[in-house]
């Protein structure tokens, strides 16, 4: 698995992860100079090359002179993220329904990890996986984020809830999110753009709640409706 771009790759550092070894393009400064540092002190192979050779092995063709070639990306039980719980105010969860789209995935992650959330869960069918695209996307979050893949995301939503979480589905036509004060553990599904959370998960979710939206346009982005989300979950829980 390639780790492509400066910040996902300085992430990546961070970690405890397998680097089996790291392309930098020759020259390097700056933040690439930092990364063969940091690299150095972990004994770890370094080749210098071309950018030829960069821009061949690339994926994203966004490599930013540097590429780090990795074990495949190793997904997490969901048992392992309920009982991570980084608050003392309760467990943050996030779950995807039905998001294919590796921008939005990327995002997502990202948004989760700042938010502080436990981890993320993403079904095995009908959703994006995590990838050096998303990685890349993510800025490198998925590097210190835990992903789960689960065959049944409704069994998901169910064993949840059996270990004391709120389930809610962000959605239209619920209740006001402004109103919840998002109390002990917490878990948001957000859904695809297209289709949203499907109709067996709205019905075994605890809630469904909504964002008052203003304009003329009926959604937001997948990420940013997150976004906003989980940050009402910080703000209650500050």
């Amino acid at each position: 698995m390639k780790t492509e771009g400066r910040n996902a790759v300085i992430e990546l550092l961070k970690t405890g992860k397998n680097i089996d070894k790291i392309l930098l393009e020759k020259g390097a400064q700056g933040s690439l100079g930092l990364i063969f540092a940091e690299a150095r002190k972990k004994n770890l192979r370094v080749q210098f090359v071309d950018k030829k050779v960069l821009d061949k092995e690339s994926e994203t063709h966004r490599h930013q002179g540097v590429i780090a070639f990795t074990t495949d990306y190793e997904y997490y039980d969901l048992d392992d993220i309920i009982a991570e719980k980084k608050s003392e105010k309760g467990g943050f969860i996030v779950l995807c329904d039905g998001i294919e789209d590796v921008h939005n995935l990327g995002s997502i992650i990202r948004v989760a990890e700042c938010a502080g959330a436990d981890g993320v869960v993403i079904p095995k069918s009908g959703s994006a996986s995590v990838t050096e695209s998303v990685i890349r996307i993510s800025a490198g979050a998925a590097e210190h984020m835990k992903v789960a893949k689960v065959a049944n995301l409704n069994q998901a939503v169910e064993k949840l809830q059996k270990s004391g979480y709120w389930v809610y589905a962000l959605e239209a036509g619920g209740e006001d999110i402004y109103k919840e004060k998002f109390d002990g553990n917490v878990a948001l599904i957000v859904g695809g753009e297209d289709s949203g959370v499907k109709r067996l998960t709205k019905e075994k979710c605890d809630k469904v709640l909504s964002l008052p939206l203003q304009g003329k346009v009926n959604s937001l982005n997948a990420s940013v409706a997150l976004g906003i989300a989980a940050y009402e979950v910080v703000r209650n829980r500050l």
